[in-house]
């Protein structure tokens, strides 16, 4: 018999829900725009992958073909993947490529949750279908650098891409160098560079920067958690790691490390180590990205929403009394959660119902007895 795929696969999504990967023989005669398929043997053309990812239930569906004939099985699928892929982002790409090779790749609407530049490597989570929703919440989690520090010349894009902006050796000892860079440890004020994606007045400083422009920034207060000095090449580099807040440029602490030496200096590598709940240790290229999914099996490079989040603490529905309030994004009562011990007033918390799905990130409204939604993912 012929059915249409799209309903099948949403009688399937609804009926038997599945989370798993949805295997089908095409049709030779497959037409994209109304995919049919013969399933001449309906029990065998199911293979139930069973189903959860890291305890939370992937909501996707896809069909992958496997006709002898070699039809490409990345064009006929459809998408509905809510969650973050870990990505290791190689050098010469922008942020903006891997988003884009990333959404090419699996169909997804896809978003990132911080900007690395096109020299840097490392991590680089990438939000898939509803997780976009949470790149922000992603993006503003303590972040860990590896860098190089060249002391000796600045650039005007304070790495080692940019045209030579200043010359001065450095002249203190590796003692007080050792000081200098220890002492960036802790809240600092930082002068935004212009070669940044940040905007000013509606323009990117990028912009402005390659048209040879320069305008006056504000400071910004970060804070370095920890720095520790890896190795020191005197009087040529120094290789440390950083643990900063959100919106921390490392080429800009290197060329402020320089100046506070009485140096000039500028980034010559930099490595994101980690990002929130991603660390290299579980990053992929691009390149596995795409063989993970010729070989449909994508989901393993999958991180649920709800363990991207995992330093929000979690809240759950008791049973089914919060009722229809809980999909349409209005505020739940506290009568119907329950809350872990010692919350504090606007405390945001992730909330699951009483199956353990995530619907999203709530904040604590004490004097209103409410939790109220500040991203809703249902």
């Amino acid at each position: 018999m012929k059915i249409n795929a799209w309903r099948l696969l949403k009688r399937i999504c609804q009926d038997a829900a599945d989370d798993g990967f949805i295997y089908a023989k095409a049709y030779p005669e497959i037409n994209p725009r109304n995919p049919l398929f013969d399933f001449t043997e309906p029990t065998a053309m199911f293979e139930d992958t069973g189903c959860t990812h890291h305890g939370e239930r992937a909501h996707h569906a896809q069909v992958f073909t496997t006709h002898d004939k070699g039809l490409n099985p990345m064009k006929y699928r459809t998408t509905g993947i809510d969650g973050v892929l870990n990505i290791y982002k190689e050098k010469g790409f922008t942020s903006h490529d891997v988003v884009a090779v990333a959404r090419k790749l699996t169909g997804c609407k896809t978003g990132h949750t911080g900007t690395l530049d096109p020299d840097a490597e490392g991590v680089l989570p990438v939000c898939l279908g509803k997780a976009t929703r949470i790149s922000d919440h992603i993006a503003s989690e303590t972040k860990e650098y590896t860098a190089i520090i060249a002391f000796g010349t600045e650039t005007d894009t304070q790495d080692a891409s940019g045209a030579v902006t200043a010359v001065r050796a450095l002249s203190l000892n590796e003692d007080a160098l050792r000081t200098v860079i220890l002492s960036f440890i802790g809240d600092i004020d930082q002068l935004p560079p212009m070669y940044s994606a940040l905007k000013v007045n509606g323009q990117k400083l990028y912009d402005l920067a390659r048209a040879g422009k320069t305008i006056e920034r504000q400071p910004r207060r970060i804070h370095i958690h920890d720095i520790q000095i890896l190795e020191i090449d005197w009087p040529h580099t120094a290789q440390i790691h950083v643990v900063c807040s959100k919106g921390t440029y490392i080429r800009t602490l290197c060329e402020d490390i320089g100046r506070k030496a009485e140096a000039a200096a500028h980034m010559q590598y930099l490595l994101r180590t980690r990002a929130g709940a991603f660390s290299l240790d579980n990053s992929i290229t691009l390149t596995a990205l795409k063989e993970l999914i010729e070989a449909t099996r994508l989901m393993e490079a999958v991180l649920p929403m709800r363990n991207a989040l995992s330093a929000y603490r979690e809240a759950q529905v008791d049973g089914e009394a919060a009722g229809r309030a809980l999909y349409n994004g209005a505020p739940v009562e506290l009568t119907f959660v329950r809350l872990p011990a010692d919350t504090s007033d606007g405390e945001r918390f992730l909330l699951l119902d009483e199956h353990d799905a995530l619907l999203g990130i709530y904040s604590l409204d004490t004097e209103g007895g409410k939790l109220r939604p500040v991203v809703v993912l249902v």
